[in-house]
């Protein structure tokens, strides 16, 4: 058995020069299930129109380097620990 979890995102290449970014959250008849449609521009360029609202660039090296992004960009959890707030005794009246 191994350790690691299943991939939550699958590249799928569709012709010699585009690819699709599945979330295998969502099945295939799901709108949601395709993420990114990736297409090569040339040998070590690629751009990417999403589907999904991301903060990511449409311009990638390789089609693995847009699939990895999206990984590390869904991998990195959004909460945050409390900001703690100094507090200070109460002011002595005089």
């Amino acid at each position: 058995m191994s350790g690691a979890p299943d991939p939550r995102f699958a590249l799928r290449r569709i012709t010699p020069s585009e690819w699709v970014i599945n979330d295998l959250r969502y099945q295939a008849d799901d709108p949601r299930h395709v993420v990114a449609c990736v297409y090569e521009l040339a040998e070590t360029e690629v751009e990417v129109v999403w589907l999904r609202e991301l903060p990511l660039s449409s311009f990638y090296g390789s089609a693995f380097e847009v699939l990895e992004e999206v990984e590390r960009m869904q991998g990195v959890s959004r909460a945050t620990r409390p900001v703690s707030i100094p507090h200070l005794p109460p002011l002595l009246a005089t």
